[in-house]
């Protein structure tokens, strides 16, 4: 694996300890749920569904591959060799690239704009300023606007552990704020 994808994978981990007990759990991907979904209040019913969905099949599938012990929780060590591994997680990652990146397109013009892609990722956990240098990494037009697909590539690449150099590296980069 590659440090910049051990970097990601890391930031994750602590991103999907969303109660920040230290362990990820199927309450984390509760909270983590409704806080994205507060977020995308202006989507259709058809989208968050589709995210409810997506992080449910996410929880689910950690749960299945990583949870050695079988005790409901995912601990940093049953996390870190596995999650980047495009065979067991790479359909899951797919469904959620898909099912947040149509989130942030509520008009379904197939464009996002940066507030409410700012919006959503903060609601993940993002830091601000790192959200922002992602979004111009993704070479938003002149109406600061990226594509859907554009952002569902980006979070396919974020988990590929062969990736370096890719935009979603901006998110385990150290800003100022």
């Amino acid at each position: 694996m590659r440090d910049e994808a051990a970097k990601r994978v890391e930031l994750v981990f602590s991103l999907f300890d969303a109660n920040g007990n230290g362990v990820i759990d199927s309450d984390d991907f509760d909270l983590m749920t409704g806080r994205v979904l507060e977020a995308a209040d202006a989507s259709d019913d058809g989208a968050k569904a589709a995210i409810r969905a997506a992080f449910r099949r996410y929880w689910t599938t950690l749960a299945t591959e990583l949870d050695a012990n079988g005790d409901g929780v995912i601990t940093v060590d049953e996390f870190r060799p596995f999650v980047l591994d495009p065979e067991r997680f790479g359909p899951t990652i797919a469904e959620f690239a898909e099912a947040l990146s149509v989130l942030g397109d509520p008009d379904g013009d197939s464009l996002i704009e940066r507030p409410l892609f700012v919006s959503l990722m903060t609601a993940i956990g993002f830091e601000e300023a790192n959200i922002h240098a992602l979004f111009d990494a993704f070479g938003p037009d002149a109406e600061d606007r990226i594509t859907v697909a554009t952002w569902a590539a980006g979070i396919k690449d974020y988990y590929a552990p062969d990736m370096a150099g890719i935009p979603g590296d901006q998110l385990v980069a150290a800003r100022a704020v």
